[in-house]
């Protein structure tokens, strides 16, 4: 059974940055290296919204319009730990950002992943 801790978020101005981390607990190292990984975001009332994927054994990532050339997902397999490098923040990013995780390149629809962390408050003025 995978867990995910995210920790990262803060309060921000518009125009700085932030960079969220996402931890895997209960797998393994080889396992990990065959997921794919994802972060998304949610307000009140709001469905909730891919931002960015990655599957870690090829390195192909996937982001939402909304956040090309600003964001960027990487990861560190050998800590079991997935980025989200966030720049030029604005208003519209405040949300609860989630990290996913899925055994099959699911891209950025929130029903392909089957675990899921608490999430981390982002929150850009």
């Amino acid at each position: 059974h995978v867990q995910l801790v995210e920790s990262g978020g803060g309060s921000v101005k518009a125009g700085e940055s932030l960079k969220l981390s996402c931890v895997a607990f209960g797998g393994t190292y080889s396992s990990y290296r065959s997921y794919c990984m994802a972060w998304f975001r949610q307000v009140p009332g709001k469905e909730r919204e891919g931002v960015a994927a990655l599957f870690t054994r090829s390195g192909s990532t996937r982001y939402a319009d909304s956040v090309k050339g600003r964001f960027t997902i990487s990861s560190d397999n050998a800590k079991n730990t997935l980025y989200l490098q966030m720049n030029s923040l604005k208003p519209e990013d405040t949300a609860m950002y989630f990290c996913a995780a899925q055994t099959w390149f699911a891209g950025l629809g929130p029903k392909n992943y089957k675990y899921w962390g608490q999430g981390t408050q982002v929150t850009v003025s």
